[in-house]
């Protein structure tokens, strides 16, 4: 079942997932997924209007596709960015997602007007922290907001000025590795092949069962297959 009905993270966990795997959903279960994705819209606790996840997410946080958690505005604010891609991806012609995806984005892209006008932020790839950018690249990734290969490769490029042991630091290393997964260029070709000693370490070990660990060896065999 993709819908949770007490969790939008989860709802959008289950669509990641149905992505990741190549699973191809029916026209109708996108279509319902979609609409309850959009009636999230501008409630109570959404980021910047976008989507809004329920009290107890706000309050204790989300778990990430790849298994970090994560909480406070943060939370808020990657919910936002992951819901507006999971509507993209499911291609829904709805008038009702269409406009609340819309809304989402002006609300989204007035963040990102405003951080550019502090001089202290010069790199368009980039939001407010590392979580934060990651959850922006996946948005750019799945068709959203503007300027997608500019920010896309302005943010790929400053992982090389982050790198810290076999990760980038404040960037979660997973989230990190499957947004990179999914871009074009040199850039991100460069920073998986940093990361490259630790998805092997991860990529040898016997294949777990639990749900997020199963994922990430999953996604550094995907991510060693394609350097």
């Amino acid at each position: 079942m993709i819908i949770n009905e007490a969790s939008l993270s989860q709802t959008v966990d289950a669509l990641n997932a149905a992505q990741f795997d190549g699973r191809t959903l029916a026209a109708p279960e996108r279509t319902r997924a979609a609409r309850w994705i959009a009636a999230r819209h501008g409630l109570a606790g959404a980021y910047a209007g976008t989507f809004a996840g329920y009290p107890a997410e706000q309050s204790k946080g989300i778990v990430l596709f790849t298994g970090e958690r994560i909480t406070s505005a943060s939370a808020r604010h990657i919910l936002g960015e992951e819901a507006s891609r999971a509507l993209r991806l499911l291609r829904v012609r709805d008038r009702g997602v269409t406009a609340a995806l819309d809304a989402a984005d002006e609300g989204l892209m007035r963040c990102l007007a405003r951080a550019a006008e502090d001089p202290r932020h010069r790199n368009p790839g980039l939001f407010c922290c590392g979580k934060c950018s990651v959850g922006l690249w996946r948005n750019l990734l799945g068709g959203g907001l503007d300027r997608r290969e500019e920010r896309l490769q302005r943010g790929a490029s400053h992982l090389r000025t982050a790198r810290d042991g076999d990760g980038w630091r404040p960037f979660p290393f997973w989230y990190t590795v499957l947004a990179l997964t999914e871009m074009d260029g040199t850039e991100a070709s460069r920073e998986l092949t940093f990361a490259a000693p630790a998805l092997e370490r991860a990529a040898k070990r016997a294949v777990p069962s639990a749900v997020h660990a199963r994922r990430r060896h999953a996604l550094a065999v995907r991510a060693l297959n394609r350097l």
